[in-house]
């Protein structure tokens, strides 16, 4: 299993899936992963059950501003060169499905190392990424990434659902950070492969009013060893209204780290 998780993650140094990486994960016994929130979230098309849904595309819920950014963004992943066929432009959309990684378990119960009991197949059947685990479309976080490599550089177009209320009439805090670690996150999977958070710092300027759109924009300052540090700042969509600003740590981690305890 560690060899075939180890095959599996080296496709996340890149936003884009391995053509070579198509097999799905051989069966697997429960183990136990006593670890801190692990990024996964560029896990195979192959991994997942038969038609897996990419919830970063257009949907109905989409306001005119969501699609202009969207499309703004869009137009920039390919370029036309003269006299040439499109080529691949300076960003890249990453793909968002409501899973990470799809195990097969191999028996609905077993009982861990530790004494604890893990309920695979329940688990395994129910579990969706926190961000995408509200089918209704436009009622939670409606979102899509976007990433620059050259530049380093991440940007999120969030719309803010109903149910993310915190004020009255406006977003919780705890969603925005939920968006904040998402993208920077995100960025940083891009960056150093398999991270999880070590650190996240918000300083809230501005209250987000529901049903509005934003930009999240993340920025690398630096790498050293396993640590990739992270900026970012949450601003209306021209860029002029400052809402929120932060600053996160992500470690590196290994396979071994994973299945560890």
């Amino acid at each position: 299993m560690a060899r075939s998780l180890g095959r599996l993650f080296k496709g996340f140094q890149s936003p884009a899936f391995p053509k070579a990486m198509g097999a799905e994960l051989c069966p697997a016994t429960c183990v136990s992963v006593r670890t801190p929130f692990v990024r996964t979230i560029l896990a195979l098309p192959s991994a997942f059950s038969s038609k897996p849904q990419d919830f970063s595309l257009p949907n109905s819920s989409w306001g005119p501003e969501m699609l202009r950014l969207y499309n703004h963004y869009k137009s920039q992943c390919e370029v036309e060169v003269e006299g040439e066929e499109k080529q691949e432009g300076p960003w890249q959309r990453l793909p968002s499905y409501n899973r990470s990684l799809k195990f097969t378990p191999a028996a609905d119960l077993c009982v861990l190392p530790s004494g604890g009991v893990y309920l695979s197949k329940t688990i395994q059947s129910k579990a969706r990424l926190f961000t995408r685990n509200i089918t209704d479309p436009g009622a939670a976080f409606e979102y899509v990434l976007f990433v620059n490599k050259e530049k380093q550089k991440c940007v999120g177009i969030f719309q803010t659902g109903h149910l993310l209320e915190g004020p009255p009439g406006h977003v919780h805090g705890g969603a925005i950070a939920t968006m904040i670690d998402t993208v920077t996150g995100s960025h940083a999977t891009v960056l150093s492969g398999p991270v999880m958070t070590a650190n996240l710092n918000i300083n809230y300027r501005s209250p987000i009013q529901l049903g509005h759109t934003v930009l999240i924009e993340s920025s690398l300052d630096k790498m050293e060893s396993r640590k990739t540090f992270i900026s970012c700042k949450v601003t209306g969509t021209d860029g002029s209204k400052l809402y929120t600003e932060a600053t996160a740590l992500f470690l590196s981690i290994s396979v071994s780290h994973l299945l560890g305890g």
